[in-house]
């Protein structure tokens, strides 16, 4: 297949344009005026992704009482989003190179905004579904344009603080999310709704920032076109799959639930396919020619997939069936957080030192006993005595687990390759989580009509979390066998 190709004048547009009203160009210091309005502009559009994804995870419980949502509904809430976002991610990279990364960071913003607006106005759940698949597209074209405007922009002597203050903020963001999300939810039935409406002041403070201090950035030497048969291969072949898994693990494997993930998975093939023969491939399969690269990712797969399956579960579990409030649910998962802000950068360091192999092998094993753990929280469980040593123990699984596994994945790749390795191992991390809600609930039990009866959430809740340990310490085997403290330079 032919990508579509873009107009030459595209290419030969210089590296900096003048789009911010100073006219600041690549050099822009990190503790300047000018640097810190492009910080507050990448930070709020980021971190209102972050707080979006964390907010809803607590209020689905509220969402499912408003529209009478079975779990499969409450499972679709979730996975539009991530669905969109995951088979858009990798071109919108491109995109932004291309056409100007403020341009398409605004886009996203916009974009993600007004599909907020839509989602807090849901007449029903499949409406919101459909917002939230557009929300998802909002998110894929404004995620990579935040970092990537830091990259662009600042001197390159200041990047490592820009990129430590986004990411530093961005843990702030998902840490108060679950709480803030709690807190809207309790006010009443529907005040689930302002969690979406809080989107628009945040978007239009991003823009309005962006217009006035961020200066347009893309990439002169981007060459050939966009990649959009892979986007969309990609895009439908995730679908079609996720479809597939959610009807029929709940509903039985008839003719309808085969076809449609069959389909998936010949459009995931043909990806493959289009993708060895791109000549500008959105993801360059040379990148798993490394054996560390490889291996990096299939542990972001299993354990980001444990990940997204535990904790699409665990904010059910904490209200319906123990009781807590919206509020204390959000709240209760507060440690994870903590230790993660307090420890990743210790994490990362003592894996720079020994090498990778042993954290990334060690860490989802821990993680994987706090996930066991989490199975025995039942309605007479207390949170001093259930919740929170197993939250603390999978805490600090993931302390040890998520930077060298980060770390890895990006220096096993090229550095001219690094901005695609870093997309590669995101995308990855989102189809895993996206894969897990679908097919986790209906594996162990929760049915259609378990979302409104506690008994039965509560009946499969051990076993959907056994199975999510298994899966983490699967990736722990897999780092323990595939990554090597040392691998030589891939170019």
């Amino acid at each position: 297949m032919q990508s579509w190709r873009i107009p030459e004048a595209a290419l030969t547009t210089p590296d900096i344009i003048d789009a911010a009203a100073d006219g600041l160009g690549a050099d822009v210091r990190y503790r300047s005026p000018p640097g810190r309005w492009i910080l507050v502009a990448t930070i709020l559009g980021s971190g209102m992704t972050q707080l979006d994804a964390t907010i809803v995870n607590v209020a689905l419980p509220r969402i499912g009482e408003t529209f009478g949502a079975g779990m499969q509904s409450l499972q679709w809430i979730v996975n539009a989003y991530m669905l969109t976002l995951a088979g858009l991610l990798l071109i919108s990279g491109a995109l932004g190179d291309r056409f100007g990364r403020r341009r398409i960071f605004l886009l996203g913003t916009v974009w993600f905004a007004l599909a907020s607006a839509g989602c807090a106005l849901a007449p029903t759940a499949g409406v919101l579904i459909a917002m939230r698949a557009l929300q998802g597209v909002g998110g894929a074209l404004l995620t990579p344009g935040s970092l990537a405007i830091i990259e662009a922009v600042f001197a390159p002597q200041d990047r490592s603080a820009a990129v430590g203050a986004w990411s530093g903020f961005g843990g702030i963001a998902a840490a108060v999310g679950p709480i803030l999300g709690g807190a809207l939810t309790q006010l009443g039935p529907q005040t689930w709704r302002l969690a979406f409406l809080l989107n628009l002041p945040m978007a239009a403070v991003v823009v309005w920032v962006a217009r006035r201090s961020v200066p347009e950035s893309r990439d002169a030497e981007a060459a050939g076109g966009l990649d959009v048969s892979g986007a969309l291969l990609a895009a439908l072949g995730l679908a079609g799959l996720t479809f597939a898994l959610t009807q029929g693990a709940d509903q039985g494997w008839g003719a309808p639930q085969i076809a449609i993930g069959a389909a998936g998975a010949l459009a995931l093939a043909a990806f493959v396919l289009v993708e060895a023969r791109q000549a500008h491939p959105m993801m360059p399969l040379s990148l798993f020619r490394s054996r560390q690269f490889t291996a990096a990712n299939l542990t972001t797969l299993l354990v980001y997939a444990a990940l997204g399956g535990a904790f699409f579960l665990l904010p059910l579990q904490l209200q319906q069936v123990m009781g807590l409030s919206p509020l204390a649910a959000g709240s209760s998962l507060l440690p994870i957080t903590a230790l993660m802000f307090l420890f990743s950068a210790r994490a990362g360091a003592l894996s720079q030192k020994i090498g990778p192999r042993l954290p990334m092998a060690l860490g989802p094993l821990i993680a994987a006993g706090g996930l066991a753990w989490m199975g025995g929280i039942g309605a007479s469980s207390t949170y001093l005595a259930a919740v929170l040593p197993p939250v603390i123990l999978f805490g600090l699984g993931l302390v040890l687990t998520v930077a060298p596994l980060t770390a890895t994945a990006l220096s096993a790749a090229p550095a001219r390759q690094a901005g695609v390795a870093s997309a590669v191992n995101n995308d990855v991390a989102r189809t895993g989580s996206l894969l897990a809600v679908a097919i986790l609930p209906p594996l162990a039990g929760i049915s259609q009509a378990a979302a409104d009866l506690p008994a039965a959430l509560a009946r499969g809740f051990p076993w959907a979390m056994g199975m999510a340990a298994a899966i983490c310490a699967a990736g722990g085997l897999l780092a323990a066998a595939g990554i090597r403290n040392q691998e030589p330079s891939a170019g």
